[in-house]
């Protein structure tokens, strides 16, 4: 079974591949999705990330009950480096086993190919659980005009969303396809159904 990583960086057209990809009868392991359900009531991660960031210290950012308040977690993290790899310790290895569950039901299933959808998958090294590596990708003015039409984000906190993430150039230097969001969701499919009839 081949796993194609899908990456790109903010407002790049990510979700719109991944969602081409499951009309196309692909299962894809969406890391974000994960990371979100485990952060909900009695989610997988709540327990532990209450206890490494007390309300005493850091103010109120949920409960088991009600969950994590992720944009009173993200302030506290996003500035400070080592907050925020205290709290991926936390989240990645059980994103990495919530990946491997996925992984075994698609081989018990006979999945040719399934891919896993990682916001951050070179800057996490994700690329060498890879087969392939699919990077989306936009114009620097159009992804920011995208994202700035986003709920609750500012052109502060986008311009420091960015500095999180590799270079969109970067990127394309190491993907299998690049494949452009710019030209309209027809354009992004024609593109990857061609690449995918030639690769798999």
């Amino acid at each position: 079974m081949k796993i194609i990583g899908l990456t790109g960086s903010i407002a790049t057209g990510k979700s719109t591949i991944a969602t081409i990809c499951r009309q196309l009868g692909f299962l894809v392991h969406d890391s974000d999705r994960a990371v979100h359900e485990m952060l909900a009531p009695h989610g997988q991660a709540v327990r532990q990330i209450l206890a490494s960031f007390p309300a005493t210290t850091y103010g109120d950012i949920g409960s088991e009950d009600s969950g994590i308040n992720r944009p009173a977690l993200g302030k506290i993290v996003f500035n400070h480096p080592e907050l925020r790899e205290q709290l991926e310790e936390i989240i990645h290895p059980l994103v990495y086993q919530h990946r491997q569950k996925f992984v075994i039901r698609a081989r018990q299933s006979r999945q040719r190919a399934v891919m896993f959808d990682i916001p951050l998958l070179f800057e996490t090294s994700g690329q060498h659980l890879c087969d392939y590596v699919i990077v989306a990708w936009a114009p620097e003015y159009l992804q920011r005009k995208r994202a700035l039409m986003r709920p609750f984000m500012t052109a502060e906190k986008f311009d420091q969303i960015i500095t999180t993430q590799w270079p969109q150039d970067e990127k394309r230097r190491y993907a299998d396809l690049e494949l452009p969001s710019a030209l309209g969701k027809a354009d992004t499919a024609r593109r990857l159904k061609k690449w995918l009839a030639g690769t798999l």
